[in-house]
C-alpha cells in the first residue's frame, strides 16, 4: 500500500435557496448561476485534488486506509470523523435541529450532529438564532410553528468576525444573513427542518420535535486570547475544545511545526482550512501542497510531524479529534 500524504481537497459546492451567486470573500473568483449556500470540504463525497489518490472520495480513502488516515482518537476506524464546510447565508436558513447521539441511535442513525461555527466574516447586524428563549416549551414551539411565528421564540445573537459558536445536538437554531461561517461538525447530515418561512420545502416536525433539547450548553464559546508562540512571529488560539472536536486558529508569518498527536499521545487526522493568505504544507517523503484562502488539506494521522510555511502571512483553522474525553465548552448567550 502506498504511503499516505497531505490531501488537498476539492470543495463540493451545494446549492441552497438561502445562498448566493457570489461566494466572496472566500472564493472571489467563483460565480454561480444557482444560489450556492455551502462549500463542503471534507464530506464523504469530497474528492482528493492532488497526488496518486486524485479523484478518489474521502469516504473511499477512509475505508482503504482506516486508522492510518483517521488516527486512533477517531471512534470509527473506517469513517472520516469530521465534516468541515463554509456556509454563505444570504437569507435566513430554516429553523432546524440536529439529533444528539442518543436520539440518532433511536432512529437508526450512526451519529448525531454536534457542530461549531467560526465566524470568518460578518457584516454589521449579522445574527444567528440559537436555542429557545428561557421558559419556552417544546409544545409552545410546535404551536408557534403552526402559527408561522417560530422565529419569535429563538434567542437572537449578534455575531462578529472571530466569534466561535458551539451548537450541541438537540439545539434549535438558524443562521441569519450577513456572515461567512466555517462549520466543524460530526460527520452527519441529519437535519430536521422545523420552520422555513413559507418556502416550499419539506418539514420534519415529528422527528425534529422529538430531537429538541431544552437544557443545552450551546452559545458563544468563552476562550482565552491567542498566545504568541515563543521565538516565532506566530500566534495560536484555541477556538473550541469539545467532546467531538478541537479547533484552533493560527496566524503565522514564520514556519510552524505541528503534529498529528496531542498531549494524550493519541493521533488524529488534522484538517487545515485556510481563511486568509496562502502557504505550503510540507511533510517528509511527500510533495509540498500549496494552499490559498478557501482550501482545505487533510493531514493523515500516520504522518506524525508536518510543517506549514506561509507565503507572507497565512491564517488557518486546524480541526482534529481529541485523544481524551473532553467536557462541553464554557459558553454564554
Amino acid at each position: 500500500m502506498d504511503n499516505l500524504y497531505p490531501l488537498l481537497m476539492l470543495p463540493e459546492f451545494s446549492p441552497r435557496p438561502w445562498g448566493t451567486h457570489d461566494l466572496s470573500p472566500i472564493y472571489p473568483n467563483r460565480h454561480f448561476e444557482e444560489k450556492m449556500g455551502e462549500a463542503w470540504l471534507t464530506g464523504d463525497d469530497c474528492k482528493v485534488a492532488n497526488g496518486p489518490l486524485t479523484g478518489q472520495t474521502l469516504a473511499h480513502v477512509s475505508e482503504e486506509y482506516r486508522r492510518e488516515l483517521v488516527g486512533d482518537a477517531a471512534r470509527d476506524a473506517a469513517r472520516f470523523p469530521l465534516l468541515l464546510k463554509f456556509l454563505f447565508p444570504h437569507e435566513k436558513l430554516s429553523v432546524q435541529v440536529h439529533p444528539d447521539d442518543a436520539q440518532a441511535r433511536r432512529v437508526s442513525q450512526l451519529w448525531g450532529k454536534t457542530e461549531c461555527w467560526y465566524v470568518a466574516h460578518a457584516k454589521p447586524g449579522a445574527q444567528i438564532g440559537l436555542g429557545l428563549k428561557p421558559g419556552v416549551t417544546v409544545s409552545q414551539l410546535e404551536q408557534a410553528i403552526h402559527e408561522k411565528r417560530a422565529e419569535e421564540l429563538l434567542n437572537w445573537l449578534n455575531v462578529y468576525t472571530g466569534d466561535m459558536i458551539y451548537v450541541a445536538g438537540g439545539t434549535v437554531h438558524t443562521l441569519g444573513p450577513g456572515s461567512v461561517i466555517v462549520e466543524t461538525q460530526q460527520q452527519s447530515d441529519t437535519t430536521y427542518r422545523l420552520y422555513d418561512y413559507g418556502r416550499r420545502r419539506e418539514l420534519h416536525l415529528k422527528e425534529g420535535l422529538e430531537a429538541v433539547k431544552l437544557g443545552v450548553s450551546s452559545g458563544k464559546v468563552v476562550r482565552p486570547a491567542p498566545a504568541q508562540i515563543p521565538g516565532r512571529n506566530n500566534r495560536q488560539g484555541l477556538l473550541v475544545s469539545a467532546p467531538y472536536f478541537v479547533v484552533d486558529m493560527f496566524e503565522i508569518k514564520d514556519v510552524q511545526e505541528l503534529s498529528t498527536h496531542d498531549d494524550s499521545g493519541k493521533s488524529s487526522v488534522q484538517i487545515l482550512v485556510a481563511v486568509e493568505g496562502c502557504g505550503v504544507m510540507e511533510t517528509a517523503n511527500a510533495e509540498p501542497v500549496t494552499v490559498a484562502k478557501g482550501d482545505a488539506v487533510v493531514i493523515p494521522a500516520s504522518i506524525g510531524k508536518f510543517t506549514v510555511r506561509p507565503q507572507w502571512t497565512l491564517e488557518f483553522l486546524r480541526a482534529c479529534v481529541p485523544g481524551t474525553a473532553l467536557p462541553e465548552p464554557e459558553t454564554r448567550m
